[in-house]
């Protein structure tokens, strides 16, 4: 699953690990309703690596959560879905508008694979002081170049280059930085 290759999604042991981190993503948003500090070891056992100043509103939804990577100084507004059927990276001092999302899981376009339930995976990398305006969709096997900046309810189907601003559906550069 994580190298890409096809799997079938309700295997036991990853259907146990999505509850998991449905059930520490559920936590840690009421838990962040009443005490953010408190909240705060939750999402470090929810997240496979985030950094000790990067900040996340809830409700955060996930497939796995261990196979998210979160730099420090990023912050998160309400409504993140990171869906890391493969590893989602993100950067440092990255800026993420609320209701992203960041979509690794892919699906066959054959009708009997999909009927199958088989799906496969790709990463995606989101490059140092990134801005994901509201509502963006970052889709599997994308990466967004530093310094960039993805406008508001952007549909980013293919990598962005560093030191640009990107629009639209699908996102295009309009300018750089």
């Amino acid at each position: 699953m994580l190298a890409g290759d096809l799997y079938i999604a309700d295997d036991p042991d990853l259907a146990a690990a999505s509850k998991r981190a449905i059930l520490l993503a559920h936590r840690y948003g009421e838990v962040y309703a009443t005490d953010p500090d408190a909240a705060r070891p939750i999402l470090e056992e929810l997240i496979g690596s985030i950094a000790p100043d990067a900040h996340i509103r809830p409700p955060l939804y996930v497939d796995y959560g261990a196979h998210i990577t979160i730099g420090p100084g990023t912050f998160a507004n309400y409504g993140l879905t990171a869906l890391d059927v493969a590893p989602i990276t993100i950067g440092a001092d990255v800026q993420i508008g609320p209701n992203v999302q960041l979509l690794t899981p892919t699906h066959p376009v054959d009708p009997d694979m999909r009927r199958a339930k088989l799906e496969a995976a790709e990463p995606i990398v989101i490059g140092d002081n990134v801005w994901l305006g509201g509502g963006v969709i970052v889709l599997a096997g994308v990466t967004i170049g530093d310094n960039s900046v993805i406008g508001a309810g952007a549909v980013v189907t293919r990598d962005i280059p560093a030191g640009v601003v990107a629009v639209g559906n699908p996102a295009k550069v309009i300018r750089r930085v």
